[in-house]
């Protein structure tokens, strides 16, 4: 971890009267206070909330799955194996088009040996991908309107087809129903405290091992801390196995904090930053969710020339806005392997 703070010119202390040296060794002990670290640790909340009335889907979230969000309890002596699943975005409609680009979407399958039932838990965006990455720009409204919650859904049943014919359903441990029934409670809690879909990672460079700046929240990332559940259960994977992840990035120098929406936007009308309002609200119009391919593909150019040209990106991380002034290549979207955990 990194934790970064303003760098202060120590030479020029020598130019300081005694009464202004006092006042600085309390600054100095003060800087942690102003310390940020990174990568920035994602917030957890302490209950999900309600999204604005404005965000509608364009697909029903988790159609088949359990209401409330039960998970069915399982015998402790039970044996629930466990599937890691991977299949293309939007396989539905390109088939394996976006695996060509290495684009994936992953999920978690378990299937109970004793029954013989198969169940699938994934977690993804409430409102679509596109509306999780970037806000509502509404006429009249002074600031942006974000659909950008996600959430966990377990359905019955795994659909092999979806999984396997473009995918993968790779088996990685089995549980006990013990293990399994702790497991369940931690995807509640994970669910109730982990609200906001974040896209992207942000990274330094491209290098290996470059500084990260903000980690991404998503599917496959919510698989991730799965594994790790499952692992301080006691959990046991088999060996040989190897999981690759699709990760979409963005690179920039160190990140600069502007502030939440009250410090950037104002309350009712008072207060605010006006200029960084301004500025935020301009990048922002041009990543405006469209039904219209060719209005879409005209947005997507606005986008490539702002984001290339002025070398800076609006980052919404943690309710609080971020510039990033941006570093070749600007961004890249990678598919990787992240070792299993005890495996490292």
């Amino acid at each position: 971890k990194k934790c970064v703070s303003t760098p202060i010119n120590l030479l020029t202390l020598t130019t300081i009267r005694m009464v202004w040296a006092r006042f600085l060794s309390v600054f100095f002990l003060a800087l942690p206070a102003f310390c940020i670290e990174f990568p920035v640790p994602y917030r957890r909340y302490e209950s999900r909330t309600t999204s604005p009335s404005y965000c509608q889907a364009q697909f029903t979230f988790c159609p088949t799955g359990y209401d409330h969000g039960d998970i069915p309890e399982m015998q402790e002596d039970d044996e629930i194996e466990v599937f890691a699943l991977k299949a293309p975005v939007w396989e539905w409609r390109f088939g394996d088009l976006m695996g060509e680009l290495h684009i994936y979407h992953d999920a978690m399958g378990f299937r109970n040996k004793r029954t013989g039932e198969n169940y699938t838990s994934e977690w993804y965006e409430l409102f679509q991908l596109f509306n999780c990455s970037f806000p509502h720009t509404i006429p009249g409204r002074s600031s942006p309107l974000w659909c950008n919650q996600g959430a966990a859904c377990l359905y019955k049943g795994i659909d092999d087809n979806h999984w396997s014919v473009n995918g993968t359903i790779t088996l990685v441990t089995t549980l006990s129903g013990r293990q399994f029934n702790k497991l369940a409670d931690f995807i509640h809690w994970d669910n109730k405290t982990g609200l906001y879909y974040e896209t992207f990672q942000v990274d330094e460079s491209d290098k290996p091992d470059s500084q990260v700046w903000f980690y991404s929240w998503d599917c496959s990332s919510y698989i991730l801390r799965l594994l790790d559940e499952m692992h301080n259960l006691g959990a046991k994977f088999y060996p040989g196995v190897h999981l690759n992840y699709t990760r979409m990035h963005l690179y920039s120098e160190q990140p600069v904090l502007l502030g939440n929406t009250s410090d950037i936007f104002g309350v009712n009308g008072t207060g605010g930053k006006a200029d960084i309002a301004n500025q935020i609200m301009t990048f922002y119009t041009e990543f405006q969710a469209s039904k219209s391919p060719l209005t879409f593909a005209e947005h997507l150019v606005k986008i490539l020339e702002y984001v290339l040209l002025k070398n800076e990106f609006f980052l919404y991380y943690n309710d609080q806005y971020w510039h990033l002034k941006t570093n070749w290549p600007v961004a890249k979207i990678t598919y990787g392997e992240i070792p299993l955990p005890g495996n490292n």
